[in-house]
């Protein structure tokens, strides 16, 4: 496959990276992964208004940029190089793209031109006991008049702490549905998770007889959450791409720098080899993934096999690759100081969201299979 990125797309990446390196640098990162909010309000701000990167991927007539599912692989990989600290893949990917195929045109124009600028976030909460099957799920809801109330418990919800909006998979007489629960919901109460990845926000929800509004048909949901996951997939491929690049340039540079017995330890073989093999993986990794990007544009039939071998290879990429910039730091490169084990709690907990490697390599093949 010969792929190149048009100059418009290039312009794009390097506008979104000035801001990132502005305000996303590694001192800001410790900053604000520590706020009880867990990103910056002004940034998010500033990249819905600035940029338009929250709508990016959404049509112009609700509120988007009119951009397609490549356009937002730039923006995730940008954003993955510099650790950004906001709720863009738990509201601009999960959030909207659930709104997207699970909603109607009526519903789509009520919800989306909010959440495209940035004014709302969403969403969205699906997994229950680290089962992602849409069949097992606990969590019901019955009908009260002409409303719905839910009740259950969802974990790992991504930036569901601070969200807006909710939307929440939950099991009718009709099958699992998808329903929208406004944040300040009466009988909703969420609590903080503590995960390994501090630059990101998980959240557990608790449902008592909360009331939501239905999104699109009963019994749709394990169809929509299947594609929906399957982007969110591709988007965290590109994110993870940007940061297993941002730790071979860190380890570049650092092997360019520190002495050991009298040479640089970038002259070593061993470091040699480490390197040029990570580069291998790493840029099969990003063909996948912008592979991936531009079958969800092309509405391609095998988007469930591309978006797990793009998933599976950027995960093992990223990890490798943050396995091996500790190994070259040394000593500091195991530090709390040093930089590097941020990117690395990152590609650890990105390893496992939304299925891990083992588990999507399994997934293509079946779909290989089909």
């Amino acid at each position: 496959m010969h792929y190149s990125f048009s100059d418009e797309q290039e312009q794009f990446r390097a506008s979104l990276r000035r801001f990132l390196e502005r305000h996303s640098s590694p001192t800001e990162v410790r900053r604000v992964m520590d706020t009880e909010r867990g990103h910056d309000d002004a940034v998010w701000r500033a990249l819905a208004s600035e940029l338009g990167v929250t709508g990016l991927h959404l049509p112009e007539d609700h509120g988007g940029g009119g951009f397609g599912f490549t356009e937002l692989g730039i923006a995730c990989e940008e954003m993955g190089r510099t650790l950004l600290c906001a709720p863009f893949l738990g509201s601009a990917v999960l959030g909207a793209r659930a709104v997207w195929h699970g909603g109607g045109d009526a519903e789509r124009a009520h919800w989306l031109p909010a959440i495209g600028a940035g004014e709302t976030i969403a969403a969205l909460a699906f997994m229950e006991s680290n089962d992602w099957n849409p069949d097992a799920f606990e969590t019901h809801a019955r009908r009260s008049g002409d409303a719905w109330c839910i009740s259950g418990r969802k974990t790992f919800v991504l930036d569901g702490l601070g969200a807006d909006l909710v939307v929440c998979a939950a099991r009718t007489g009709a099958g699992t549905s998808l329903f929208v629960v406004e944040g300040t919901a009466a009988g909703l109460t969420r609590r903080p998770l503590q995960t390994i990845d501090r630059t990101r926000r998980f959240a557990a929800l608790e449902f008592e007889d909360v009331p939501g509004r239905l999104l699109g048909e009963e019994g749709t949901a394990p169809a929509v959450l299947a594609r929906v996951l399957d982007e969110a997939a591709i988007a965290l491929a590109c994110e993870m791409i940007g940061g297993a690049r941002t730790l071979l340039e860190m380890s570049l540079e650092y092997a360019g720098l520190r002495m050991q017995f009298g040479r640089l330890i970038g002259s070593f073989q061993a470091i040699k080899h480490k390197c040029a093999d990570r580069l291998l993986e790493i840029e099969l990794a990003a063909a996948a993934a912008c592979y991936a990007a531009a079958a969800v544009d092309d509405e391609d039939p095998e988007l469930a096999a591309l978006a797990s071998a793009a998933k599976a290879l950027a995960a093992d990429a990223y990890m490798h690759m943050a396995e091996d910039a500790i190994q070259i730091h040394g000593g500091i490169g195991f530090t709390w100081d040093h930089d590097a084990h941020l990117w690395y709690r990152r590609a650890k907990s990105s390893e496992v969201l939304f299925g891990t490697p083992a588990a999507h390599r399994a997934r293509y093949v079946e779909a290989l299979s089909a």
